[in-house]
């Protein structure tokens, strides 16, 4: 019972979060193509991490600085948007899984058959 609530705290934190990061000033964190991509809190909901995806960002370290110094900004709005006892210290990771994802299906995409006598054959997903 208890995790079920935890996953619907985490989901809207998670949306909050999305929406309040469009508000930040900060050039390092403004610029970027931000996504958040899973959020994970503990039970007791002191803590919570922010698990974070950027794309187009030059400098990834920069970009987390500045997430940490926008910390406090979000935590404090994100206790007026969502209703809880307490809001939780917000702790922001990297998360390369999108990126990571983008390079395999490119390499998929360029996969050359093993035996040329099979580099003609249409898969019934190519037909269309």
């Amino acid at each position: 019972m208890a995790s079920n609530r935890i996953g619907r705290i985490n989901e809207e934190i998670r949306k909050e979060l999305s929406a309040l990061l469009r508000t930040v000033k900060d050039p390092r964190v403004a610029e970027a193509m931000l996504t958040i991509t899973h959020v994970d809190t503990t039970p007791d909901l002191r803590q919570c991490r922010v698990y974070v995806s950027a794309l187009n960002c030059k400098d990834e370290k920069d970009l987390m600085r500045g997430l940490k110094s926008a910390a406090g900004f979000l935590r404090r709005e994100l206790g007026s948007r969502v209703d809880l006892r307490y809001t939780p210290e917000l702790q922001f990771i990297a998360d390369d899984s999108i990126a990571y994802g983008a390079h395999i299906l490119d390499m998929l995409n360029h996969v050359k058959p093993a035996n040329p006598e099979n580099e003609n054959i249409v898969l019934p997903e190519d037909i269309k």
